[in-house]
């Protein structure tokens, strides 16, 4: 009776760290993305047909120490032999853990002044949407929040995706990502 009883306990307080650790776990999620990107957040220009709108994210959980946060959007499976930068944004103050749908234009005015928003690979500043070659397999893109151990990154908007990246990997104290396809 004294065995199942101790592990009857050893159980419950197992099942209860477990759950906290799972409480506590660096997320992303987006309402705006189930899955694929929807055309209002594909790229605008060239033939893609977008509205070119950035999704809607939201994070929780950081881990202490947190000082800014940045996100990237990636696409690894673009034909360069690179991949294709289509959102790089950073400085986002450790008191900010979701960005409205739209957030990604500069002029937008929905983010505070300290977020710099630098170059991505269409040579534009800002988010831009997805736009894979016509024909071609589902393409991925993967979006990760940054929880960052200092307060700013010293770079500017003009900043190019390999050296903003560095930086990003450099000071990350841990990172969380959702993976969305498009392909036309």
């Amino acid at each position: 009776m004294k065995n199942k009883l101790l592990i009857y306990i050893l159980s419950a307080i197992f099942f209860s760290i477990n759950l906290m650790a799972q409480n506590s776990t660096f997320t992303l999620k987006s309402d705006d993305l189930g899955g694929q990107f929807a055309l209002k957040q594909v790229y605008d220009k060239y033939d893609c047909g977008g509205q070119n709108i950035s999704p809607q994210l939201v994070w929780n959980n950081a881990p202490a120490g947190t000082k800014s946060f940045a996100i990237t959007i990636y696409d690894p499976d673009a034909p360069t032999g690179s991949g294709w930068w289509h959102w790089l944004i950073f400085n986002i103050p450790a008191n900010i853990n979701k960005l409205p749908a739209g957030a990604g234009n500069p002029d937008s005015n929905l983010l505070p002044a300290s977020v710099v928003q630098s170059l991505n690979d269409y040579g534009e500043y800002g988010y831009g949407g997805p736009c894979p070659p016509k024909g071609d397999k589902p393409h991925r893109y993967i979006i990760t929040v940054y929880a960052l151990s200092v307060a700013k990154i010293d770079l500017d908007k003009n900043s190019r995706p390999a050296t903003v990246g560095f930086y990003l990997n450099r000071y990350a104290i841990a990172k969380s990502s959702i993976m969305a396809y498009y392909n036309r």
